[in-house]
C-alpha cells in the first residue's frame, strides 16, 4: 500500500482551515471535537489522521451545559486585568486555527505574579502535556525535538533571548523546517516541518530583535496579595474541575469566529494580519477591544525594543532632532555618536551600519519614522542613499505635492548635485552659512501653506540631510516667485535680490 499510494498528511493535535476545525482529544478510542461556523460536537472518530508523541497527554471531553460560565472560570483562574484578559481569550481561540501564525504569549511581571502557572494553565487548555513548561533549549536540534512534537509549549523563566534562539522563535511562529541526516544512515534525511503555538514567561528578557517584538503578546501580571494567594494544590483541583466547561466556552466563541472571519476586512494591516483579524471577530462577537489593546501594547514592545538597542536609540534620537535625515551609511556612522564601550549591536563599519537600518526599518515605522533606501549617489561608486523621516515631516511633504510638482517643470533637478564632492561640500558649507531670516507677518498669510515642509530644515539640518526633496523644491520654486528674498535651489540659503535676478543658484553653488 505504501508502494502505491502518495503520502498522506498526518496532523499534531489540530487540523483544518478556515471552515472546520479539528482537535484530537488524545484519547485511546480515537475521540475529537470538530468546530464548524455552525456549532462544535465530540465525534467518535476523527475525519483527519493523527499522530501522537510523549509530550501529549489527554485533553478532558467538553461539557457544554457548563458552558455559559466557562470564561468566568478562567478568569478566576488567571491574576491579570480585563483589557489582558481579553486578549488573552482571543489568543486561545486563535490558537486552534493551524493555518495562521501565532504571536508568542508572553506573561511578564514580578517575582510572585503567578507568571509561570498561568502560563501552564494556559498551555493545557490548548494542548495538554505532562511537560508544559521546558526549560530554554541548548541548541537549534534541541529545540527542533521539542517543537516537532507538542502543538503548544511554553519557555519558562526566559531570562535572556541569545540571537538563533530569536531567530528560531520567530520562524516556529510562521513556520520552520529542520533537515538533519537520519540515524544509522550515510546518505539520508529527516526533515522536520513545523508551525507552533508558543508561549514564554519572563522578568524581562533584555533587549528583543525587532522582529521577535513584533510577534509578542505581551500580557502583563499583577502582583498577588498574601491574603488573596492560593495553594499550588488549590489551583491544581480549580482547573481540574473547570476545565470540561472553559473548553466548551472556547469552543463556542471557535465557531463564532470561524462564522465571522469572512466579513471581516480591516482598514490598516498590523504586522500579524491574521491573527488581528481574528482580534476583530473577537470584538464584533463579544463586544471587546481585543485589536486595540493588541497594537498599542505592540507598538509599547517596540518601542522597549528600540531602547535597548544602542544604534537603534542613536538613530531615533538623530532624526527627531533634526525632522528627517538622509546620507549614506558611513555618513551615519561618522553623525551617531558611538558608545563609550564596544557593544555588539552596534555596526564596526558602513556595510553593518546599512544592514542595521534595513533589520530596524519595521520597528522604526512602529515609532513614527519612515525609512527609504532607494535611492543611490550619481557617482561612480553608486553608493545607497538611506531617507530617515518622521511621520509629522512625511504629512507636511503631502501637503505640497502638488506645488512640488507645478514647480518640476521650471525648478533644476534637486535630488542630487552633479557629482559625489559637491554632494559632501554642500553639506559642509550649508552648516557655515548664517541662518535666514524668519518671515514676518506678511510673508506668514501666503507661505502658510508651504511653509510647514520646509520649517524643520534649519542650516544645522542640513549637514545631517541629504539634498532637497520634492516638498523643498516646491517652497524653493514659490520664494523665487513671491518671495522677497529667493533661495538659492541647491543650498537653500537667501540670495540678494539685487544680484539674483534670473538666477537659481549662488555662482559658488
Amino acid at each position: 500500500m505504501a508502494a502505491a499510494n502518495d503520502p498522506i498528511p498526518v496532523m499534531l493535535r489540530v487540523a483544518g482551515d478556515a471552515h472546520q476545525v479539528v482537535v484530537d482529544l488524545g484519547t485511546a478510542d480515537g475521540r475529537c471535537v470538530v468546530a464548524t461556523p455552525e456549532g462544535w460536537s465530540v465525534r467518535d472518530r476523527s475525519p483527519v489522521l493523527f499522530r501522537r508523541s510523549g509530550a501529549m497527554a489527554v485533553m478532558p471531553e467538553p461539557v457544554p451545559a457548563r458552558a455559559l460560565d466557562g470564561l468566568a472560570l478562567l478568569r478566576d483562574l488567571v491574576n491579570m486585568d480585563d483589557d489582558a484578559f481579553h486578549q488573552l481569550v482571543a489568543w486561545l481561540v486563535a490558537a486552534w486555527i493551524p493555518h495562521i501564525p501565532h504571536p508568542v504569549l508572553t506573561f511578564k511581571g514580578e517575582q510572585g505574579t503567578g507568571k509561570s502557572k498561568a502560563a501552564q494553565t494556559i498551555v493545557n487548555l490548548v494542548d495538554p502535556s505532562p511537560a508544559a513548561k521546558r526549560s530554554q533549549p541548548r541548541d537549534v536540534k534541541a529545540w527542533a525535538t521539542q517543537a516537532f512534537n507538542s502543538w503548544a509549549l511554553c519557555l519558562d523563566n526566559i531570562s535572556t533571548i541569545p540571537p538563533w534562539l530569536s531567530d528560531t522563535l520567530c520562524k516556529a511562529v510562521t513556520g520552520d523546517g529542520i533537515v538533519d541526516r537520519a540515524l544509522y544512515t550515510d546518505d539520508d534525511v529527516v526533515v522536520l516541518t513545523f508551525r507552533r503555538v508558543l508561549a514564554m514567561t519572563t522578568i524581562d528578557a533584555g533587549a528583543l530583535a525587532g522582529d521577535l517584538a513584533e510577534r509578542l503578546l505581551m500580557l502583563d501580571l499583577q502582583l498577588i496579595d498574601e491574603d488573596r494567594r492560593r495553594t499550588e494544590e488549590e489551583l491544581d483541583d480549580a482547573f481540574r474541575d473547570a476545565r470540561p466547561a472553559i473548553l466548551a466556552a472556547l469552543l463556542d466563541l471557535l465557531s463564532d469566529v470561524l462564522r465571522e472571519l469572512p466579513n471581516v476586512q480591516l482598514e490598516r494591516m498590523p504586522r500579524m494580519a491574521d491573527f488581528a483579524r481574528v482580534l476583530a471577530a473577537v470584538d464584533r462577537i463579544k463586544g471587546w477591544e481585543t485589536l486595540t489593546s493588541y497594537t498599542t501594547t505592540s507598538a509599547e514592545v517596540a518601542a522597549d525594543a528600540l531602547e535597548g538597542d544602542p544604534f537603534g536609540s542613536a538613530v531615533v534620537s538623530l532624526v527627531e532632532a533634526n525632522g528627517s535625515w538622509s546620507g549614506t551609511a558611513g555618513l551615519l556612522l561618522e553623525h551617531l555618536p558611538h558608545p563609550d564601550t564596544a557593544h555588539p549591536k552596534w555596526p564596526k563599519d558602513a556595510t553593518r551600519a546599512g544592514g542595521r537600518l534595513k533589520r530596524l526599518a519595521p520597528i522604526l515605522r512602529s515609532v513614527g519614522i519612515t525609512f527609504d533606501d532607494t535611492a543611490r549617489t550619481p557617482d561612480r561608486h553608486r553608493q545607497r542613499l538611506y531617507r530617515l523621516t518622521t511621520m509629522a515631516d512625511t504629512r507636511d511633504a503631502g501637503i505640497t505635492a502638488s506645488a512640488a510638482s507645478a514647480a518640476s517643470a521650471t525648478a533644476p533637478d534637486l535630488r542630487f548635485p552633479p557629482d559625489a564632492s559637491q554632494y559632501l561640500s554642500v553639506r559642509t558649507m550649508s552648516a557655515q552659512r548664517p541662518q535666514p531670516p524668519l518671515p514676518d507677518a506678511a510673508d506668514a498669510g501666503p507661505d502658510a501653506g508651504f511653509s510647514s515642509a520646509s520649517a524643520l530644515h534649519t542650516p544645522a539640518d542640513l549637514y545631517g540631510q541629504g539634498s532637497p526633496d520634492a516638498a523643498d523644491a516646491a517652497d524653493a520654486g514659490k520664494h523665487a516667485i513671491s518671495g522677497p528674498h529667493p533661495l538659492c535651489a541647491v543650498c537653500r540659503e537667501p540670495m540678494d535680490p539685487a544680484s539674483a535676478a534670473g538666477a537659481t543658484t549662488h555662482p559658488c553653488c
